[in-house]
């Protein structure tokens, strides 16, 4: 639960940020290793829904959750730190 929880805050934060920074014309360019969480996400996401189908899988499945919750929060963290110098100025 823990991890689905940091997943859905970080993307309502990334998205909210790219679109209060695109409207005064700044670009957050997507990293390769929030191209390399989101991978994470899915792979996880098929887990979940295949373990309880196949035996076994429920603990991959649960490792994969936590792996995407921790890429997710950093690279949350990744785009907070580049924002924060256009968060902090005076709006143009």
């Amino acid at each position: 639960l823990i991890p689905a929880i940091a997943i859905l805050l970080r993307e309502v934060f990334v998205s909210g940020l790219r679109e209060y920074l695109g409207n005064r014309s700044i670009e957050v360019p997507v990293t390769l290793l929030a191209k390399w969480k989101t991978t994470t996400q899915l792979v996880a996401l098929a887990l979940v829904m295949a373990a309880p189908m196949l035996l076994g899988l429920a603990f991959i499945s649960h490792v994969a959750l936590w792996i995407a919750g921790i890429l997710t929060i950093w690279t949350g963290w990744e785009y907070l730190r580049s924002a924060w110098p256009h968060l902090a100025g005076p709006e143009l």
